[in-house]
């Protein structure tokens, strides 16, 4: 889940749902927190965090119930590690791949920015499939993948977020073997929001974007069973993306 700032989503009561989700798994992007700042959230599970060498700035954190085999953070990237960006974690049957990809919103230089890091996620896990484990990745990737996965997609065909080049990329992951895993488990129409703008009452009417996703290799995407998308309560301007596997 993106918390926009895990302080501010504690206030608001993040641990609270953690504890009635009781998640094996947890995911976070947008921590900005140091280490030393991360309130507790009430798990016993095993934490690892990769904050931003930028006080207050985007990070993440990766909480397992299982003690992790391996951890490992970083993609290897001079430009993006420094970021907080990926975290990999490898658990007894599969790895979890934690990510919170770069917005382009703030314009070109940032957009470009945005494409140099999925170049080099993709990279990276071409490289991790070819180790042949099940991989699950988990995140904020900032962007829609269809039309079905933002209301307003006429007025945003250039928008960052749903370019075309960006859409490309997103059904590249997908060729490469990954499942959508909620797209699956909701079938082709329906429609799945995890993100809204704070304007008009947009999560409320529920106009808002899927920017967030579970991504499956097929063994892994099978066992899947259940997800929901709650819009309450309001612990950021994302939603969790919360699904159940049979592990």
């Amino acid at each position: 889940m993106n918390v926009n700032g895990v302080r501010s989503a504690h206030r608001k009561g993040l641990a609270l749902t953690l504890a009635e989700v009781d998640p094996d798994v947890v995911c976070l992007q947008e921590v900005r927190a140091a280490v030393d700042q991360v309130p507790d959230l009430g798990l016993a599970h095993r934490a690892t965090w990769l904050p931003a060498d930028k006080k207050g700035y985007s990070g993440v954190g990766t909480l397992t119930r299982a003690a992790p085999a391996a951890t490992a953070t970083g993609i290897r990237s001079a430009e993006f590690d420094g970021e907080g960006r990926v975290i990999r974690t490898d658990l007894r049957d599969f790895t979890v791949v934690n990510v919170y990809a770069p917005s382009g919103t703030t314009g070109a230089l940032r957009q470009a920015a945005k494409y140099r890091f999925l170049e080099q996620f993709y990279a990276y896990l071409r490289a991790l499939l070819d180790e042949g484990r099940e991989l699950l990745v988990c995140g904020d990737i900032n962007i829609a993948h269809d039309k079905v996965d933002l209301k307003n997609w006429r007025s945003n065909q250039n928008t960052s977020g749903f370019l075309p080049a960006e859409r490309t990329w997103f059904g590249s992951l997908l060729d490469l073997g990954f499942v959508d895993v909620v797209r699956r488990l909701a079938g082709p129409e329906t429609e799945v929001y995890s993100w809204w703008t704070a304007r008009a009452g947009a999560r409320q009417r529920n106009i808002g974007w899927r920017i967030d996703y579970q991504l499956a290799t097929t063994g892994l995407a099978d066992r899947a069973r259940a997800y929901s998308l709650p819009r309450e309560p309001l612990l950021s301007d994302h939603a969790p993306v919360i699904v159940d596997y049979e592990v």
